[in-house]
């Protein structure tokens, strides 16, 4: 069954996915029944249209043509990460209008904290006390452990855990497979490479990797 063949029922809250990317597409599986997909917003002219699932792409003017429409925007790779900001702030939408998208296997301690245009895929599990910022996206079979703080704008791969009391700054990547030892502190717009074990701290705007892991730039 495709993510077009869903049927998710009448009373699900309708949600545009921006752009049509691998983020995007991934999510499809993480509507369960919250939400019915309207369709994807995407800048790129060549995307738009209705996709081989049965999809709709279309531009932006989405946002006028459904306006109950909540959004979910989830732009961004190991590549371009530190543009997601930008991306997303330039739709111009209030936080009111964004999703928190949770795949239904993923279990989610009444005790966190989830913020706002958050996609938790599947398998992922967060535990008491653990603070996840707006606009980010944790892939599947991630844990993310008592009393962490995961920065607004990040991007966290699959198959990561992230130990207790870990600080993630904002807008930072954190490669597939990767460990972060408790107590850590990430700074602002960090690069974690894959499969690499984190236990020291790094500043902001660093690219490390390894195992452990270690400086390749700042």
């Amino acid at each position: 069954m495709s993510g077009a063949d869903q049927v998710a029922p009448s009373t699900a809250q309708p949600l545009l996915i921006f752009p049509y990317n691998g983020n995007g597409l991934e999510a499809l599986d993480c509507l369960g029944q919250a939400y019915r997909l309207v369709g994807f917003m995407d800048d790129t002219p060549g995307k738009q249209g209705v996709d081989r699932h049965g999809c709709l792409v279309t531009g932006r003017e989405a946002l006028q043509r459904w306006p109950e429409a909540q959004v979910l925007a989830v732009p961004g790779s190991p590549t371009s990460y530190r543009s997601r900001r930008s991306i997303v702030e330039a739709l111009g939408l209030p936080s009111s209008r964004f999703a928190r998208v949770i795949h239904p296997s993923a279990r989610v301690s009444p005790l966190a904290t989830i913020g706002r245009n958050v996609l938790i895929m599947a398998g992922v599990v967060i535990t008491s006390n653990a603070v996840i910022g707006d606009h980010v996206c944790v892939l599947p079979n991630t844990v993310i452990h008592h009393d962490a703080h995961i920065g607004s704008w990040s991007l966290i791969g699959s198959n990561v855990t992230i130990a207790g009391s870990v600080m993630l700054g904002e807008n930072c990547y954190v490669g597939s497979g990767t460990s972060i030892m408790n107590g850590v502190e990430i700074g602002d717009g960090t690069l974690i490479g894959l499969g690499s074990n984190v236990i020291r701290s790094v500043g902001g705007g660093a690219c490390i990797a390894g195992n452990p892991a270690r400086l390749l730039r700042a």
